[in-house]
């Protein structure tokens, strides 16, 4: 009877070796790189309908101030990039299909906001309801990554969680807006 190979306590069972300090820098500043990406595109249509269109709009009596989107959406892209690169630095058999899921999200998040911010003056409360279509794809697509990213890195899971909460948070301005605009 041959003994059972030792489990590495830094490899987990069917991982590859970590890559060195340099590529880790790479990576991390292309995750970062990604959600600032993201965050950049998705505040052209912010901005230029934050003070048209959405100033006059029926908003939900719980919704913050304009001034608190912009930290709290800072610290998420943060948080998610730094859940993807500890998911690509474990390298086990799990991380890819764990990132693509994560890519997935992170389209998704990208379609929201110009669907709900550019499209309402365009095709009204139909871009409202459209939005809240895809910010519950973007619940299930999220929800899905934290379960993918948990097991191979918990902190990861654990990142994600505030990025869960503001979303279910943000549906339901989204679907206040769609129901009284």
């Amino acid at each position: 009877m041959e003994p059972l190979p030792e489990k590495s306590a830094q490899s987990p069972e069917g991982a590859s070796p970590k890559p060195g300090p340099g590529p880790q820098v790479v990576a991390l500043a292309v995750f970062l790189a990604a959600s600032a990406f993201v965050a950049w595109l998705g505040a052209f249509a912010t901005v230029a309908n934050v003070n048209g269109w959405y100033v006059g709009a029926d908003k939900a009596p719980w919704s913050p101030p304009n001034w608190l989107f912009g930290p709290v959406w800072t610290a998420l892209y943060t948080a998610m990039a730094v859940a993807a690169w500890l998911v690509w630095r474990r390298r086990t058999s799990e991380s890819r299909p764990a990132l693509v899921v994560y890519g997935i999200q992170l389209g998704l998040n990208l379609l929201w906001t110009p669907t709900f911010f550019s499209l309402y003056p365009v095709i009204g409360t139909a871009a409202l309801w459209l939005a809240f279509a895809i910010i519950l794809a973007l619940i299930v697509a999220v929800t899905v990554t934290v379960v993918r990213f948990g097991p191979i890195s918990r902190l990861a899971g654990l990142l994600l969680l505030p990025y869960v909460t503001w979303i279910v948070f943000a549906s339901s301005l989204n679907l206040w807006a769609a129901l009284n605009n």
